[in-house]
């Protein structure tokens, strides 16, 4: 198969398919696009947390647990690959290409685009999954606030991109999308017998993704307020504040078990 085929055929299934160029994000109709669904799925999440990881569970054998993992890891994989893919090739595809930060005033909430903010929106929900894994091996030293307060939040931000159609949201989409690839590359390795050497590098992403997201808001607001404006503009507040907690949750883990490595590393030097 010849290069000009694949990438018509990758066009078609990820951005000109009836079932993503048609998409509309219909609040109260769309599935999980009510704030009822939200709150709930948000709640039940953070209660079934605090209930099951102070409950003594019946052990599960190792190997099944490393098989599970397995597979949600490389489920996660893929489809964190296949989103990130389909928003560059639907960004190409939009009328300009720095909508990738500044979308038009009032634009709709329909098309590729928003196709995959949707499934980045359900993505975020299944990655609960992850919390119940860390739970099922008994690793609660793992079951910090950090990652709690990350899959919980996520969820929310992603259900603001869509309700009001907010600008930066596929930059935000393509990075992420992209780091969880290594990440869940990481932990299906882990599953699988064998931890790789370039865990560090996982979190060192992660910062530079959030430090990224404040050059991508800064831009933003300069198409907003040099421009037409941009949409969804002042739903950003939320954004600001999220990444800004993030980036100092990520640097204090950094800190915390990076800082104490080197220590340890010199000391066994000296």
């Amino acid at each position: 198969m010849e290069m000009n085929d694949i990438t018509s055929t990758l066009q078609y299934w990820l951005v000109n398919h009836p079932a993503i160029l048609n998409f509309t994000w219909n609040p109260g109709q769309t599935l999980g696009s009510s704030p009822h669904f939200l709150t709930f799925t948000v709640l039940s999440y953070l209660s079934l947390t605090f209930m099951l990881s102070h409950l003594s569970l019946p052990p599960i054998k190792p190997s099944l647990l490393k098989s599970i993992t397995a597979v949600h890891s490389l489920f996660l994989l893929i489809l964190s690959f296949i989103m990130a893919l389909g928003c560059i090739l639907s960004i190409f595809q939009a009328p300009h290409l720095h909508w990738i930060i500044c979308l038009p005033p009032q634009t709709p909430p329909k098309g590729p685009l928003f196709f995959w903010a949707y499934i980045f929106y359900i993505s975020k929900v299944i990655e609960f999954i992850d919390t119940l894994l860390i739970i099922l091996s008994n690793s609660i030293k793992r079951l910090t606030f950090l990652h709690v307060y990350h899959h919980a939040t996520v969820v929310i931000m992603c259900y603001i991109w869509l309700q009001t159609s907010q600008s930066l949201f596929p930059a935000v989409l393509v990075t992420n999308a992209s780091v969880h690839v290594l990440m869940y590359a990481y932990y299906l390795s882990c599953a699988l017998g064998v931890r790789p050497k370039w865990k560090k590098l996982v979190t060192d992403c992660q910062l530079v993704q959030f430090y990224s997201s404040f050059v991508v808001l800064g831009l933003m607001l300069y198409y907003h307020f040099t421009g037409l404006g941009c949409s969804g503009a002042w739903s950003w507040c939320f954004n600001v504040v999220f990444f800004a907690s993030l980036l100092a949750l990520f640097a204090d883990f950094h800190a915390k078990n990076y800082g104490k490595l080197k220590t340890k590393m010199a000391g066994a030097t000296n």
